[in-house]
């Protein structure tokens, strides 16, 4: 019998069975689709081995100060930063400062390094906020001036004016350190003149659901779904912009901040962001957006003005925005543009995205066009789409004028129309997908491959740890496995960035072939499968006797005298349905030593494996866990020949 092809159509689909998805691809993992063919996807590497952040990343901004210095937001559960150089730097605001007010006391009877402390100005406390300590002596013992006048994670709330904390040796919070356990000598209580510093309130690293409607203002959700009250106590999701080299940054549901870089030849990393204040600057947003046409700072779901009778409360539906230039005066004037408007449909926005000739924003049932009109009514407000949904406030991008998003059973697309965006593996994404978590999506794209990525949290898991991929040029879908929180693809960095959450640590993905999230790199373990494929539609039993592989491994990078190599696998059935038999995994390995210069020029690989496989219907997989490899699948042939009916 003649060689057979294994030419399969490019993507995967899983909204059927193996056998009517016969000629295309079934499962994968870390693989990609360029010119039709699966190729393994690209590696990651972090910005630096030496420093990580404290949380879960899952706010990122990417911009150039005027001194040229190129800055990334990075906004966590637990702090805000921004990085230059793979630095780190808190610049978490000061929610506020009591002086002379804290007193130490340390566990004598008992040694052990936890101390409670008490301040009787202190208020809003919660686990994991950070205070930093200044003016305190030593408690008599080990718990000296220098152990107490430092930056700490308070442990347990007491009451609220008391908390716990672990005394540690002196270093960054964050980093590994001594523990310093008390002693009987420690019966001081650090002096009468200690000033305590406390940021602002930490938030969830996960979604909590509440007990119903009117756990929050006016809820903050659909009916139905619970907030707990208070922009700390859930999960944390930051918004921020650039406003000219300043960054604009605001937690979901808190007040506004701003952080200044300054004028110098060095940005003032020591200095922290500070709260905006003004004529009726909001205390409570949902999101923010500033309009590059207008230079209008835009707040989505927020506080009403002062004057309004229901000042003091959050709006999730109201929108403001600042006087032009100017995001401290939000004072609406008939000399100025600032003003407001409230949406209509839906309880809550959820989220707001700056498109090319408008603004999108979503509430939890509708979706509407923000066009700026000019005074005196400065922006139009047009119902696109009632009746659908987005799944987070970070799961819609734009590329080249059209807007993609996840909803919470499917996924949408907007070119001058919303429309539903087929989709060959909705129903394995929405499946399983853990639905109490939909406010961790995040979306985000790779332009170098014409792909939106969204990342989620599947069934079982509480973090996301897995994405799904559309190819908005070849129209096709796959997916896989990897833990990532916040996305960017900016052009001011070589590739796109992410937020690891196994190491803490920004990426940069595309870079190398391998896992270098640490010093020590890692395997990418990445694999295709194909549907099944059979004889004269089944009639007969195949032999498989031999597989002559095409494949590339141009780009790896194996070391002297390593080469890189993949297993294909072809898995037979008996009948349909039934469990996969006795397969056979050959070795394909490449007889180039890709670590020699322009190697690449040459195609070269084993000619001829040999396998013995025998079923009515069968499956491929090519897969690669070694490092330094790289792989393009071409078009394999097998060898089958008529095996008999039974």
């Amino acid at each position: 019998m003649p060689l057979q092809k294994l030419q399969f159509r490019p993507g995967v689909n899983r909204e059927g069975t193996t056998l009517a998805n016969e000629g295309g691809w079934y499962d994968c993992d870390k693989i990609r689709f360029r010119s039709g063919y699966p190729e393994k996807i690209g590696g990651w590497t972090a910005f630096s081995f030496a420093t990580a952040f404290l949380g879960i990343c899952r706010s990122l901004w990417n911009w150039v100060t005027l001194k040229n210095f190129d800055i990334v937001g990075l906004g966590t559960n637990l702090k805000f930063y921004v990085e230059n150089g793979g630095e780190y730097y808190d610049i978490t605001p000061i929610n506020y400062t009591t002086n002379n007010t804290v007193t130490f006391a340390a566990d004598t009877v008992t040694p052990s390094a936890i101390i409670v402390v008490v301040d009787s100005n202190a208020s809003s406390l919660q686990p994991n906020d950070f205070v930093t300590f200044s003016n305190a002596v030593s408690l008599g013992g080990n718990i000296t001036a220098d152990v107490l006048n430092q930056e700490y994670q308070i442990r347990d709330v007491l009451s609220g004016t008391s908390y716990t904390i672990s005394a540690r040796a002196v270093s960054p919070v964050g980093t590994p350190g001594a523990t310093v356990l008390s002693n009987s000598s420690d019966s001081g209580n650090g002096g009468g003149f200690v000033d305590g510093e406390y940021q602002i309130n930490t938030g969830f690293s996960i979604y909590v659901l509440g007990t119903g409607w009117g756990t929050g203002p006016w809820s903050r959700l659909g009916w139905g779904d619970g907030f707990t009250t208070g922009v700390g106590q859930q999960l944390r999701l930051w918004s921020q912009f650039n406003f000219g080299q300043d960054l604009l940054f605001s937690p979901r549901g808190g007040a506004l901040y701003v952080w200044e870089p300054g004028f110098a030849s060095q940005p003032n990393f020591l200095s922290r962001g500070t709260l905006v204040t003004g004529p009726e600057c909001p205390t409570e947003i949902l999101q923010i957006l500033i309009s590059d046409a207008t230079r209008i700072t835009i707040a989505f779901g927020c506080d009403p003005y002062s004057f309004d009778p229901n000042a003091g409360s959050l709006d999730p539906l109201l929108i403001r925005w600042s006087v032009a230039e100017d995001y401290t005066d939000w004072n609406p004037e008939i000399t100025n543009q600032a003003g407001s408007f409230r949406l209509s449909h839906g309880s809550s926005i959820l989220n707001a995205l700056q498109t090319r000739q408008e603004n999108l924003v979503w509430t939890d049932t509708a979706v509407y066009s923000m066009q700026y009109i000019g005074p005196p009514y400065v922006w139009a407000f047009n119902i696109l789409a009632d009746n659908i949904s987005i799944a987070s406030p970070n799961s819609a991008v734009t590329v080249n004028g059209v807007v993609y998003w996840m909803g919470i059973d499917k996924f949408y697309m907007y070119a001058g129309r919303v429309e539903t965006l087929p989709s060959t593996v909705r129903q394995f994404v929405f499946s399983d997908i853990n639905t109490d978590q939909l406010f961790q999506v995040v979306a985000g794209t790779n332009e170098g491959y014409n792909e939106v990525w969204w990342f989620y949290c599947s069934a079982s898991s509480n973090i996301n740890n897995r994405y799904v991929i559309y190819n908005h040029l070849d129209k096709v879908w796959y997916y896989g496995t990897l833990p990532r929180t916040a996305w960017l693809d900016s052009p001011l960095r070589p590739s796109p960035m992410a937020a690891d959450t196994t190491v803490n640590r920004l990426v940069y993905h595309e870079q190398g072939v391998d896992n270098n999230s640490t010093d020590v790199p890692q395997v990418i373990n990445a694999y295709v499968q194909s549907s099944d494929f059979d004889i004269g539609d089944g009639h007969n039993y195949g032999f498989v006797w031999r597989v002559i592989p095409d494949i590339t491994f141009n780009d790896s990078q194996t070391t002297t005298g390593e080469y890189p190599q993949v297993t294909f696998t072809v898995l037979p059935r008996k009948n349909p349905g039934a469990l996969y038999g006795p397969a056979d995994s050959p070795t394909v390995q490449t007889a180039q030593d890709y670590a020699v210069a322009n190697t690449y020029q040459v195609q070269q690989f084993t000619e001829i494996v040999y396998t013995r496989v025998r079923g009515r219907q069968m499956s491929f997989k090519l897969e690669s866990n070694t490092l330094g490899t790289q792989w393009q699948l071409g078009t394999p042939l097998l060898d089958i020949r008529p095996d008999g009916r039974r």
